[in-house]
Parts: C-alpha cells; structure tokens; sequence
C-alpha cells in the first residue's frame, strides 16, 4: 500500500471513531432520560395526588362490594 493510501485509512478510521463516540455519548444521555422519566420514585411524588385518590376509590369500591356481600 501506499503512503497516501495509508493516511486515508487512519483518517477515515479516525472518523468512525468519533463519529461512533458521538453516538455511544447520545446514547447514555438518552438512556439517563428515559430512566429520570420512568423513575417510579419520582413518578409517586409527581402524582401524589392521583394515586392516593384511586386507591382511595378501589378501596371505598371493593368495601362496598364485601360489605354487599354479608348484607344479602
């Protein structure tokens, strides 16, 4: 090979290996935003709110149905 043929392929090699840096680097940050979004410590704080007030509903709905139950 060449001397020119030579300085091509580090190059390009050089390319690829950044290029795949990049990538692997846009990778984690991604991967670290789906895990804070998906977080279920951080979604019960968030929807404090909402949970409490569906475990309250299935709580006050599956008592009435055992309550129903020694009534009839």
């Amino acid at each position: 090979m060449t001397e020119s043929n030579v300085e091509n392929l580090e190059l390009q090699a050089l390319q690829d290996r950044n290029r795949l840096h990049q990538s692997v680097t846009e990778l984690k940050s991604q991967v670290t935003q789906v895990r804070d979004k998906l977080d279920p410590a951080t979604n019960a704080r968030q929807h404090f709110l909402t949970f409490s007030i569906v475990a309250a509903l299935i709580g006050l709905l599956s008592g009435y149905r055992f309550g129903g139950a020694f009534t009839r």
